[in-house]
């Protein structure tokens, strides 16, 4: 088992972590405050070909694998989860969609645009009465001749008011529940489609997240990604990789926290020395490396499985569980560790620790992931 990075791999690490030092370090605060959504650096970040990281060179890509991806998204996480979460479910989310199901006709209108960051992707399945339960979707889309007629509400949209490309989930058969969902491509300005209230949310306040409506939204069936009734069998697959992002971006905002809280503790003094000669702090310390250790191990075997071509469903579940869980404690000791600094917004942990709750939350609760991975482990022994 090889644990070295290849040369492409490294030098793709390198130069995100510098450019996140000099681009995003500085502002994220601010950013947080004025909850801006820092559309400069994503456009930058598009130019370099974050935004198409495993779409191949032939529709406008970086062709680079999922454990590249997995890389960017820890080292933007570092710094800054919201432009962590527009890049990762760019990618995973909308982008990895299209990758999916799309046909090539389809792949050179939407890809080419979206790798190359001109436009953003959004991805639209969860609704306010259905987001574990995809089954009880209620937004449709019936058949008008050869076209779709799409209405309902989306929430908790990422890129909700800011995507140039939407794809949307709705269902075509209600009786099949989750069963009767099909995916559908739909382009900003199409009449019927608009972005709903911005949601105020408790951390990742530089992420535009808004509700989505489609009001008779007309789209013909060219725009249709994948079989009908197929669209739930392609999220499940879709999801395996998008979870793998977001155990990327809980394991950066972990390694944040620790490695600002031990600069700290080497310069906050009490009692006459260092707060890091203390015990106490030592172990809170230890322990963040453990388990932010193990985290990225579990990340990076269900990216290289997913470069291998296997099935992740269990791998996925495992890594974005744990790191989520391991991101949390981190981010927690973290601002215990600052003491009263950890409480205000002076330092950064206090921030790192109000985007890390949503990688407990989004693409699937810590409660479902358990029952993923204990319905996969049960399916092994019979």
């Amino acid at each position: 088992m090889n644990f070295d990075l290849s040369e492409a791999q490294r030098m793709t690490c390198d130069t995100v972590r510098e450019f996140a030092a000099k681009r995003i370090a500085p502002y994220a605060a601010e950013w947080d405050r004025t909850e801006t959504f820092p559309a400069d650096v994503v456009r930058a970040l598009g130019a370099m070909g974050m935004l198409g990281i495993v779409v191949p060179e032939r529709w406008g890509g970086a062709g680079a694998d999922h454990l590249s991806q997995a890389l960017v998204i820890e080292e933007l996480a570092r710094h800054d989860g919201s432009v962590a979460i527009t890049v990762a479910s760019h990618n995973s989310l909308a982008v990895g969609h299209i990758l999916r199901a799309a046909n090539d006709e389809q792949k050179e209108r939407f890809l080419l645009p979206l790798a190359s960051g001109r436009v953003l992707g959004a991805w639209a399945l969860t609704e306010p009465g259905s987001g574990s339960d995809a089954g009880a979707a209620r937004t449709t889309a019936r058949r008008s001749g050869s076209d779709w007629v799409i209405s309902g509400t989306k929430m908790f949209i990422t890129q909700g008011s800011v995507a140039g490309v939407y794809v949307v989930l709705a269902s075509t058969d209600a009786e099949r529940r989750q069963r009767g969902l099909t995916a559908f491509v739909i382009e900003a300005g199409t009449a019927g489609l608009r972005p709903g209230r911005k949601l105020e949310k408790l951390g990742l306040h530089a992420s535009d997240t808004t509700e989505l409506i489609l009001e008779d939204v007309v789209v013909p069936d060219a725009q249709r990604l994948g079989e009908i009734n197929g669209g739930f069998r392609d999220a499940l697959a879709i999801l395996d990789r998008g979870r793998i992002g977001i155990g990327a971006m809980a394991l950066g905002l972990g390694r944040g926290a620790m490695e600002e809280s031990a600069r700290y503790a080497k310069e906050r003094r009490q009692f006459g020395r260092p707060i890091a000669e203390f015990q106490a702090t030592q172990w809170k310390l230890a322990d963040m490396a453990v388990e932010l250790d193990a985290a990225r191990l579990l990340v990076h075997r269900a990216a290289y499985l997913q470069d291998q071509g296997r099935r992740t469903t269990r791998e996925s579940a495992i890594a974005k569980l744990y790191a989520a869980r391991a991101a949390a404690r981190a981010t927690w000791n973290a601002i215990q560790i600052h003491g009263g600094y950890g409480y205000t917004k002076d330092f950064p942990v206090e921030r790192y620790w109000r985007d890390t709750r949503v990688c407990e939350i989004g693409e699937g609760t810590n409660e479902v992931h358990r029952h993923i991975i204990a319905r996969e482990l049960l399916a092994l022994q019979d």
